[in-house]
């Protein structure tokens, strides 16, 4: 039998005490600029025993202006942007491409917390993509080989055979570049920090880029 949905929804709970907890967010003593609280709220999510943690929403627009989001990785932040890759060719390098803006979420919910970035996108230099792909695993090069993301695949055994041809050239060649691999950063206006309160007092801490420096306010959750 087919659960109902409905009634799965209201059986579902938000921050569970049990395996949740909510951490006070004092706005006076946040930092000058977002980049070292996102920082160290990372590095708490990860202690915290949040899974994944350094995954994030993405959210870009197609030529219509029609929204799209997926889950990415994260690869670095600092004072260039945050930072993602993937192929200029997939849907997503598309997107942006003709609409260089994009938003990025996080959500920790084993603290209560999320984190929204948004702004202007830039294309960081071929050699400093290529040497990031090559900093990771014998699997990312082999998945970025297989290329011809977001592509319409004829069949899972067309797949297979990609796959295999890419792991065996990632394990022999492991130096191997992938011209259409691109490292995106996004030069962040606004970033929001977003603190779960059992009370539903959340707090949500918002900067924005000003001239010579960054501005924060508190906004009513």
């Amino acid at each position: 039998m087919e659960p109902d949905l409905h009634e799965l929804l209201r059986s579902l709970r938000v921050w569970d005490p049990a395996v949740t907890t909510l951490p006070p967010l004092a706005p006076d003593t946040a930092p000058a600029a977002p980049l070292p609280l996102f920082a160290r709220w990372l590095a708490e999510a990860a202690a915290a025993g949040q899974a994944e943690p350094h995954t994030m929403s993405l959210a870009t627009a197609d030529a219509e202006g029609l929204p799209d989001v997926r889950i990415v990785m994260l690869h670095g932040a600092d004072d260039d942007g945050w930072s993602f890759a993937t192929h200029a060719h997939s849907r997503k390098g598309g997107q942006l491409a003709g609409r260089p803006h994009a938003a990025l979420a996080f959500y920790w919910p084993v603290l209560g917390r999320q984190v929204r970035v948004r702004g202007p996108v830039g294309v960081a230099p071929r050699e400093e993509a290529q040497a990031d792909l090559h900093a990771r695993s014998t699997g990312a090069l082999a998945a970025a080989l297989t290329g011809r993301q977001s592509e319409v695949l004829g069949s899972a055994e067309d797949l297979a055979r990609a796959s295999e041809q890419a792991w065996d050239r990632a394990r022999r060649e492991p130096a191997t570049p992938v011209p259409s691999w691109t490292l995106y950063r996004l030069r962040p206006d606004e970033v929001e920090f977003f603190q779960g309160d059992a009370r539903r007092r959340h707090v949500r801490l918002r900067y924005r880029r000003a001239p010579g420096g960054w501005t924060h306010e508190l906004l009513w959750p």
